[in-house]
């Protein structure tokens, strides 16, 4: 008798261990299956999110009223599905000087353009000159040279990088274009080293 209730014992354990390791490995399936649909359901939400537009603008001011900052950042989706940019600024007390520009994470330009934050970096790069091979923002634009009356321009042909809409991790929209009192050495991590931001814009 003891022999029989020790095997059917044994037999009862063995088969509570075989459901119990099959039912936790279906909850680990379906557990897997959520998490799957989770993220094709945010990809899918990130891609088709906002509508991928043919033009956006930053109208750019100053963020101190001492110094008159004026310029505008043109963006165009070209018909390949690239990205023009054309940047021009007006700052008659930098004149003759270099200033730097960025696209920084959000659109506020509140508290002088340091409600922005930081450089926009969806890629996790080191800072660096825009087109490096050792990496760099897709928020650093570079440094633009103004003339003797504080007039620059800068331009950035058909870059795949950038998208207007679309995807998250490319679009500009709703990002801010911060114009600073320096320039950008392209090494001081992760600023340039490029001074107060004296200028802002929101890409719209």
């Amino acid at each position: 008798m003891k022999k029989i209730s020790i095997r059917v014992l044994a037999a009862v354990f063995a088969t509570a261990t075989l459901f119990v390791a099959c039912n936790g490995t279906q909850e680990n399936k379906e557990a897997a299956t959520r998490t799957e649909a989770t993220e094709q359901t945010h990809d899918h939400g990130a891609a088709a999110g906002a509508e991928v537009v043919k033009q956006a603008e930053a109208a750019i001011t100053g963020t101190y009223p001492d110094t008159a900052v004026n310029g505008t950042a043109k963006f165009v989706t070209n018909e390949n599905g690239t990205v023009t940019l054309n940047l021009s600024i007006s700052i008659p007390a930098r004149a003759n000087k270099s200033v730097a520009v960025h696209v920084h994470e959000h659109g506020d330009c509140g508290d002088h353009g340091n409600a922005s934050h930081g450089h926009w970096n969806p890629t996790g790069d080191p800072h660096g000159k825009w087109g490096s091979d050792k990496g760099f923002h897709l928020g650093d634009i570079g440094n633009v040279e103004l003339d003797t009356q504080g007039n620059g321009t800068l331009e950035i042909k058909e870059t795949g990088l950038w998208s207007l809409g679309g995807k998250a991790e490319t679009s500009l929209l709703g990002k801010a274009i911060i114009v600073h009192g320096g320039v950008d050495d392209y090494t001081t991590q992760p600023t340039g080293n490029a001074g107060n931001r004296i200028g802002c814009g929101v890409i719209q």
